[in-house]
């Protein structure tokens, strides 16, 4: 199994390295508990969770900061074992200041079971982007604005509300064993262009970008538990890295801290998380974002609730075997 696992990441290394490098930077939606809701960041995990797997995530960055980002986003994966894999979708709704970006995405992943206990999955998906640009919240140098009037002299921002629409796709490897995880996702693989209405000569290019995810299990003694993880988030010009550590008690409570940048110039901020299991079904997730950069003058901090909900349960039940009937018991 070492052996496995060591061929994988290094296959995931080569891919990353291989990669087109002339990427200008283009920033994801931001999320703290990312340890939580890996489907968000990868397809391939789809059917990770062993069953039905629904979550809701709100979260609201640097609150006090005029213009600062909302963000939701709720997703729903499971297992599809007649096809050997997993499926999901996906729906996000990101505003930020006069931006507004709704995406909606399915996906498919094949899982492999390489021995006992470790699977590798390969994940596409696939769906829509509507980007919308409100010029009424915008202000030019040279822009004229008195009582109603709304004149930027500038053709590159609206007047009013644009809005474009384009196709997206993304690819996923994840690999689950006992204890290790870890995944490779690429996103805007085919990097689409957003053009706006007639009024507007500005087109927006989306910008491949890759998450790279590590997590490893640690059983400290009979109902405790510590889980290490980091997230890379990359467009091959502009890098981040979360740093995060989670102790979970009898399966039920947890709770953990996590840093987020990986330098003096990127540090952001200090992120404590906590969470418990509400029903065998229902689980309840909360984050704090200390800002511990520049920015810390200027707001009090981002906040983020996730609930996760877990069938259990096999969604439909199996399929009954074939059964061929013998003559001479009738």
């Amino acid at each position: 199994m070492t052996k496995n696992i060591l061929q994988i990441s290094c296959l995931l290394v080569t891919i990353l390295l291989l990669m087109n490098t002339s990427v200008i930077a283009q920033q994801p939606a931001q999320y703290s508990m990312y340890m939580l809701n890996q489907y968000n960041y990868n397809v391939a995990y789809a059917g990770m969770d062993n069953y039905l797997s629904a979550t809701g995530v709100f979260r609201k960055q640097w609150l006090g900061l005029t213009g600062s980002p909302t963000t939701q986003n709720v997703n729903v994966h499971m297992p599809w074992q007649y096809l050997k894999g997993g499926a999901g979708l996906s729906i996000q709704n990101d505003i930020l200041g006069a931006e507004r970006n709704t995406a909606f995405s399915v996906s498919y992943n094949y899982i492999a079971r390489l021995n006992e206990g470790t699977y590798l999955s390969l994940g596409l998906g696939g769906g829509l982007i509507q980007k919308a640009i409100d010029g009424e919240k915008l202000r030019a140098p040279e822009g004229v604005y008195e009582g109603n009037t709304i004149n930027h002299n500038d053709d590159f921002i609206p007047l009013g509300l644009e809005s474009a629409i384009a196709p997206t796709a993304t690819f996923g490897v994840y690999v689950k064993t006992k204890s290790l995880q870890l995944g490779l996702s690429a996103n805007d693989l085919i990097e689409s262009d957003l053009s706006f209405g007639s009024n507007l000569v500005t087109n927006v290019q989306l910008k491949r970008n890759y998450h790279v995810y590590a997590a490893y299990d640690i059983e400290i003694s009979d109902g405790l538990s510590l889980q290490p993880s980091a997230l890379l988030k990359s467009d091959l010009v502009q890098t981040q890295v979360d740093f995060s550590i989670l102790s979970e008690i009898n399966d039920n409570i947890f709770g953990g801290v996590s840093f987020r940048g990986y330098s003096n110039e990127t540090i952001d901020a200090l992120i404590f998380m906590a969470g418990m299991n509400v029903t065998r079904n229902l689980k309840l997730a909360y984050a704090y974002d200390l800002s511990i950069s520049g920015l810390s003058s200027y707001n009090s901090g981002s906040h983020e609730i996730m609930l996760n909900y877990n069938l259990g349960k096999e969604l439909g039940g199996m399929i009954p075997a074939k059964v061929i009937y013998n003559p001479r018991f009738y």
